[in-house]
């Protein structure tokens, strides 16, 4: 369990990179236009990936596959979303079903607490 901690680790970092990188490229293009949901996308991935896998790998609390597949996708779903928000903001234009990112978001997150609370175990 602690190498695949330690794989979701690498892929959140890489993930974090990757936000930064894009919102800074895109933000150079963007003709003077800026986006708060374009500049700290790579917050998402940050503050839900990098931090909690460093902690649970510093406690040694090791989740079941099943939290690592709700948590990892509800990262993705908001930082989608955030992305997708920004590029909207940047373009001067709205759209209503934007609310499905963050309400698909906070369900994954409720259902990936949960999965966590039923497999978690501590280090052998």
């Amino acid at each position: 369990m602690d190498k695949e901690l330690k794989k979701y680790l690498l892929y959140s970092t890489v993930w974090t990179a990757f936000l930064a990188l894009f919102g800074a490229i895109y933000e150079l293009f963007s003709h003077d236009v800026y986006s708060y949901y374009m500049i700290y996308a790579f917050g998402i991935p940050l503050i839900m990936g990098v931090l909690p896998y460093e902690v649970m790998l510093i406690i040694g609390k090791y989740p079941g596959r099943l939290f690592y597949n709700f948590w990892n996708t509800a990262i993705a779903t908001l930082s989608i979303g955030c992305l997708f928000s920004g590029v909207l903001s940047i373009y001067g234009t709205t759209n209503s079903l934007i609310i499905v990112y963050p309400i698909a978001g906070v369900i994954l997150i409720v259902m990936s607490l949960v999965a966590y609370a039923m497999t978690t175990r501590a280090a052998p």
